[in-house]
């Protein structure tokens, strides 16, 4: 038996070596073109094959970005957003693209260059394909595509806030090699690329390049065509009937400006298409813009309206060369509600023969269900989905428009609501590896990742642990967690070395942001001059509670008790800095000048006061005007903490920001209350969670979700059902009032156990469907 043990120990690790061994596939990239500035590219690889096959598996990626095409046929795009410590790869089966006799694999790749996208790393540009007999190498072609150039952001069409989301596309129709994607074009004329490294597996001896490949470990991005509604207005273009929200042709004369206007009913992200045909040397500009603005001004008003104002935003132009059915579409997906088509003829008239989009996003599918008789909790809840999945991609980001980055702030609420409506944890799961791969040697990580640009706020690496934490809780994946705990001991070491004797915080470096609160300048609470903060305590004294108690199940148990201890020092010192007793509150500061909604919250949720005396200090927190108020992204937390201290009965009356958005025309829920720069951000998506965890009560109990808790809040409500989704199934609850009293319904997974909480009583749940009064 000894021998055998050995000899299976060999073989795997044989196998270990053999997966981890270079590629027979090297980058390649265009002969003479410069590797780190902008530009784009194609690669073509002709092959025959006897006869159709039943697998062809092809391993794609490139830097900065790839679409491929077999046949003509696009079947795919990537790779997922990653740094070069694990650039990811995608695997293809291309064989139902394939033919017997001549086949070509066909690659459109490019670099943003300096001014790409904040959230795209790059090394240099290069593609990578390896497949049976197609690997990259000396059997390829390419050429550089002189027909594009960057359109840059510039301040006079993007005047207000802070873009990191890259360029538009300039292509000039008449230098585009068009039909380059097909089999029968002739590529005689291109270059052989420059072969650089072989590609290979991140974890291989001595990799011989720069890109350390890992395979892409979440779906495809879903891709579902969708039409804009209507023209809201036109100048100098005659419209077919029914565009856009059908095919009908638009007629522009020569020697013409024209203008038209329109609304997609909603925002969306997604990949616009203009067919044109004619118009040779027309130059058609496509604007983009979650909202029109007022003259002179930042204020959008009521997104519905377009009369008196101006259209802002980012574009794409497309110079048509004369030919028919000429299809520009961008190099990356646009985010818009309002498009703007500026069309320019020279001595031809043009005709847009289409204007479409394809939807694209995280391939979500919403499980959750909650019907309370209320139109109005359901268009929140609609409008909430819409802005989770509009900030959801390759990563969660915290807007589509502007940034396009995953901050830990933002993403640890968004992944509570992909858990809650969906059950998918692929993608938080990808964030949490993101954002842990972006740690520094001192121990925080990145404010947001993946990301080109450094940037630090530190109370957003402790969020990074709650992201750890609630997966722990929600997700059926203790060996991913404990593979993370290294990374949380690193962040609390970072910390550690930063706070005084009595565990405090001294001062702290980089940004420390909290919330876009109006009386914070760049969002970060008051400090005295040593450093001292509470919101900035509070928050490290819930991180040292999340790692105790995943060192004490997964970890290192001695180290769990030191953090238990470390935050036992910590909470007995918060109250000691900070509390006010003429104000019952905790202040901002030991100067105790300035008092705010969030060292509320959070001295509610990291148990610093429990019972009644908790639910008396969030009432008044909530009720208390001159301190600073919790805005969008903090609210979730002042909602949560109401919920934890029982006074969760005021939940539903505590949504007028979200029903003011509601009646400002809004598709998606704003960054901060008006003026908001950014119209969609998924923080403020938090209903979505929070309808679910307070009114209908459903909350995990035990890591894994192995046991629920329901404790539900009904406030004004007679009567609510819903349920979500489940590792093992579905938990549904159903409510109504019978007097003073409730009567539940409460459906488990088999396995899961449980209890409902009411007014105080608790009763057994057990698997399956369980019938309780109160």
């Amino acid at each position: 038996m000894k021998r055998l043990s050995v000899l299976f120990v060999l073989i795997a690790a044989t196998a270990a070596a053999q997966d981890a061994a270079p590629w027979r596939a090297r980058w390649i990239s265009v002969p003479d073109s410069p590797v780190q500035e902008y530009g784009v590219y194609h690669f073509r690889r002709t092959f025959e094959v006897a006869a159709k096959p039943a697998s062809f598996p092809v391993r794609v990626t490139a830097d900065n970005r790839y679409v491929l095409y077999v046949n003509g046929e696009r079947v795919g795009f990537g790779p997922a957003r990653g740094d070069l410590n694990h650039w990811r790869y995608e695997t293809y089966d291309i064989a139902p693209q394939l033919k017997a006799g001549k086949n070509v694999l066909a690659a459109l790749v490019w670099n943003a260059g300096a001014d790409g996208p904040i959230a795209q790393n790059t090394h240099q540009t290069g593609f990578l394909l390896a497949g049976d007999g197609v690997d990259t190498g000396s059997g390829w072609k390419c050429i550089r595509n002189e027909a594009y150039k960057p359109e840059p952001v510039t301040r006079e069409i993007m005047p207000y806030g802070y873009y990191a989301a890259g360029p538009g596309d300039r292509v000039d129709g008449s230098r585009y090699p068009w039909g380059w994607e097909r089999p029968d074009f002739d590529d005689s004329a291109w270059k052989t690329p420059a072969a650089g490294t072989p590609g290979g597996p991140r974890d291989m001896r001595d990799s011989p390049s720069r890109w350390m490949l890992i395979a892409r470990p979440i779906p495809p991005m879903e891709m579902t065509p969708e039409r804009l509604a209507r023209v809201r207005k036109a100048s100098e273009a005659e419209v077919g009937a029914g565009f856009p929200a059908k095919r009908a042709p638009v007629r522009v004369a020569a020697r013409a400006k024209a203008t038209l206007l329109l609304d997609q009913n909603h925002l969306t992200t997604a990949f616009p298409e203009l067919t044109v045909s004619g118009g040779k040397g027309a130059t058609v500009t496509v604007g983009y813009a979650e909202a029109l603005f007022a003259p002179g001004s930042s204020a959008k008003g009521n997104r519905d309206e377009v009369e008196g104002k101006r259209f802002l935003g980012y574009q794409d132009v497309f110079i048509a060369d004369g030919g028919a059915q000429r299809t520009f579409r961008p190099l990356w997906w646009r985010t818009y509600r309002y498009v703007q088509l500026t069309v320019e003829t020279q001595d031809e008239p043009l005709t847009i023969d289409d204007f479409t989009g394809v939807y694209t996003g995280y391939p979500f599918v919403k499980k959750a269900r909650f019907d309370a008789g209320s139109a109005e909790l359901q268009k929140i809840l609609e409008v909430g989905f819409r802005t989770a999945r509009l900030c959801a991609h390759e990563s969660y980001m915290d807007c589509p428009y502007y940034e396009q980055l995953q901050y830990a702030g933002d993403t640890r609420i968004q992944a509570l609501v992909s858990l809650y409506t969906t059950g998918d944890g692929r993608l938080v799961r990808n964030a949490i590896e993101q954002l842990d791969s972006s740690r520094t040697p001192e121990g925080a990580t990145y404010s947001r990742a993946p990301s080109r640009l450094q940037q630090y706020i530190p109370p957003f690496s402790l969020w990074w642990i709650g992201m750890v934490h609630d997966y722990w809780m929600y997700q059926q994946d203790p060996n991913f967690v404990k593979e993370m705990l290294p990374g949380v001991r690193s962040v609390l070491a970072f910390f550690a070395a930063r706070q005084n004797q009595d565990g405090s915080l001294g001062k702290m470096p980089w940004w420390n942001f909290v919330d876009w609160a109006k009386e914070w300048r760049n969002g970060v609470p008051p400090v005295d001059a040593d450093g001292a903060s509470a919101l900035l305590d509070l928050q490290l004294l819930l991180g040292y509670q999340w790692a105790a108690r995943m060192e004490e199940a997964l970890g290192y148990k001695p180290l769990g008790q030191q953090y238990a201890a470390d935050a036992a020092r910590l909470k007995a010192a918060i109250p000691a800095r900070y509390w006010d007793a003429d104000r019952r509150m905790y202040a901002d500061t030991p100067s105790k000048k300035q008092f705010s909604q969030h060292a509320q919250a959070l001295a509610v949720l990291a148990g610093l006061i429990e019972g009644e005396a908790a639910r008396g200090l969030i009432n008044r927190a909530a009720d208390d005007k001159s301190i600073t108020q919790c805005t969008i992204y903090f609210r979730h937390y002042l909602h949560s903490a109401l919920t934890a201290a029982g006074a969760g009965d005021r939940y539903l009356d505590m949504l007028g920001e979200w029903r003011a958005q509601l009646g400002r025309g809004m598709t998606t829920w704003a960054e901060m209350p008006e003026p908001s720069r950014s119209d969609c951000h998924a923080w403020g998506a938090s209903p979505n969670y929070e309808l679910f965890r307070t009114v209908l009560g459903i909350d995990s109990a035990a890591p894994g979700f192995t046991k629920v808790a329901v404790r539900p809040f009904l406030g004004k409500l007679e009567k609510v059902e819903g349920s979500i989704p489940h590792p093992q199934g579905e938990i549904a609850v159903r409510l109504a009032r019978k007097g003073a009293g409730v009567e539940a319904s409460v459906t488990l997974p088999a396995s899961v156990t449980g209890e409902f909480i009411w007014d105080g009583q608790k009763r057994t749940l057990n698997p399956g469907r369980n019938v309780l009064t109160f």
